[in-house]
């Protein structure tokens, strides 16, 4: 495939794996990149900057293809400087920022050569990603896992308000786990998708429990709920004991610091590494519903990609049928 999104980061494939915190590690982004994507590491749930430097050279002792390192900025509470110098010093391929405002990273890494990527959830914040100078950004509807905007826009209004709104590549997110949503998001103008959800239900996403890939398989797109709302950080998660207990506990108005211990990174880990349901949460998107399968990566980019071209040929056979009729 050719995009400019395939140009602007060198791949093959106009794919971005998410940065997935606590889960995407070296195995995972290089089998991602390996794949023809763009794998990527979670820099903000390493513990320091060496353990980043360190996963950056398994990551190139796997692959030598180009992969990019996650800072979700607003969401783990600590400093990224440190974190941000060792993957400048590294000269990764490229750099995407969720969760928080992008402009430091950007001023920081001005004249570096690396690309960049920004997940937005509405038009003003990619027109001020594109004002930072971003590479593309990725616009992620409310069906997503993990952290979303705030105003519930669904990927299929999104992505094309997003694209008509700034001039660098958009990328789809939210909702998309096969190859039709992959298609249908070409359709809407967006020049290559991202996807988390997916990848966690990967043979390579070896840090996820048994009990978390089996909850991504059982689960239909209703078994997922929001949680953090009244926080102002909405968040998508698999629908768990443990994920009603904080939608009720805001529902009382609780604070932050009263609800803190339920939505911290531990109760995270708690499930997505333990299994434990009752003291842990796990994010996931509502294409839960299209998951049913554990595959290889490289089995999960074919399976796309010949769902694809399968969709193109049954669409051009209607355009053709229409155009006999006439």
């Amino acid at each position: 495939m050719k995009t400019r999104v395939t140009e602007k980061f060198g791949i093959d494939y106009p794919i971005v794996q998410g940065g997935l915190a606590y889960l995407a590690y070296a195995q995972l982004a290089a089998a991602v990149s390996n794949a023809g994507g763009l794998g990527q590491i979670t820099a903000m749930t390493l513990k320091t900057p060496e353990n980043l430097r360190a996963e950056i050279h398994k990551v190139r002792a796997l692959t030598d293809k180009p992969f990019g390192v996650n800072f979700a900025v607003g969401q783990h509470g600590r400093p990224y400087e440190e974190l941000l110098e060792v993957a400048i010093e590294e000269k990764v391929s490229a750099i995407s920022i969720t969760g928080g405002n992008p402009k430091p990273i950007f001023d920081r890494i001005k004249g570096e050569d690396i690309r960049t990527l920004v997940l937005v959830a509405g038009v003003r914040q990619a027109q001020k990603a594109e004002d930072l100078g971003a590479d593309a950004v990725m616009a992620v509807g409310q069906e997503g896992g993990g952290h979303l905007g705030r105003d519930d826009i669904g990927t299929m209004v999104l992505v094309p308000r997003i694209v008509d709104s700034v001039s660098i590549p958009v990328l789809a997110s939210g909702g998309i786990g096969d190859g039709r949503g992959f298609l249908a998001a070409l359709a809407l103008g967006a020049e290559g998708i991202e996807m988390g959800t997916r990848f966690i239900a990967t043979k390579e996403c070896v840090h996820a429990s048994r009990a978390y890939k089996d909850a991504l398989l059982k689960g239909k797109e209703t078994d997922t709920v929001v949680i953090k709302r009244t926080l102002g950080a909405p968040g998508r998660t698999l629908r768990t004991d443990h994920a009603l207990q904080i939608i009720e506990r805001e529902a009382k108005g609780e604070s932050f610091e009263q609800i803190k211990p339920l939505i911290s990174g531990q109760a995270n880990r708690n499930f997505i590494y333990d299994g434990d349901e009752s003291n842990g949460f796990g994010w996931a998107g509502q294409v839960i519903g299209l998951i049913n399968s554990v595959p290889t990566v490289q089995a999960l980019f074919d399976e796309m990609m010949a769902a694809v071209e399968h969709r193109r040929n049954d669409i051009a056979r209607m355009f053709q049928g229409s155009a006999e009729a006439e």
